[in-house]
């Protein structure tokens, strides 16, 4: 990993780089962000944005001036394993198959044990040293289903609203279909932080009973 690597910090609609709890004023957290490149399982390059939080007191965030900053060194990795993150929330962070509702399943190589869920979270590393660590999903048809019933939905809608549909436009979206069918699993982790985001306030919330 290159030393000059670098994330970026993204402020809020009013230009804050430190987003106060709004159920504890004494937490806060800062949104990163990087645009990144990953490769699916069939071997299709997809540009992706990679994101993430970083938590603590507002008062810490200010210690080290990150409010006078525009990005931070290091990288965002993504960690994917068949355990929750939080045990006691474990629903979230499930991998999902973009839009389709479905969760993205596994085969633990340890274990043998089949059709486990997926779990998967972004990090901020200020070395620029972590790697993504991901696990191939198994429940491709499921996936590619969803997808083509999406894409005839679509499809039907926009028949009903033209007069003629030229047919270039109709193999146009078989491509899309099969693009997508696997490149929509390699999800764009800025959505991931945007559930983060909602969360982030009872974690701030149960952090400070513990401190």
């Amino acid at each position: 990993m290159s030393k000059q690597s670098k994330v970026n910090i993204v402020p809020d609609n009013m230009g804050n780089v430190i987003r106060v709890s709004k159920n504890n004023s004494e937490y806060g957290h800062v949104v990163l962000s990087k645009e990144d490149t990953a490769f699916t399982q069939t071997g299709w390059v997809k540009k992706i944005t990679k994101s993430t939080l970083l938590h603590g007191t507002v008062e810490d965030l200010k210690e080290v001036n990150i409010q006078k900053k525009k990005t931070l060194p290091g990288n965002i990795y993504i960690t994917e394993q068949f355990t929750p993150f939080s045990k006691d929330n474990p629903d979230y962070d499930l991998k999902m198959a973009g839009s389709t509702g479905i969760i993205c399943v596994g085969t633990d190589t340890d274990t043998g044990e089949m059709s486990l869920p997926i779990y998967r979270k972004s990090f901020y590393d200020p070395s620029g040293t972590m790697v993504d660590t991901l696990i191939s999903h198994t429940n491709g048809q499921a996936i590619r289903e969803a997808n083509v019933s999406t894409n005839m939905d679509i499809l039907n809608a926009n028949v009903e609203n033209a007069n003629e549909v030229d047919p270039n436009q109709v193999d146009l979206e078989d491509v899309i279909e099969e693009v997508t069918n696997e490149v929509e699993t390699e999800e764009d982790t800025t959505e991931e932080v945007v559930e983060e985001v909602k969360e982030e306030e009872v974690v701030e919330e149960a952090a400070s009973f513990e401190l």
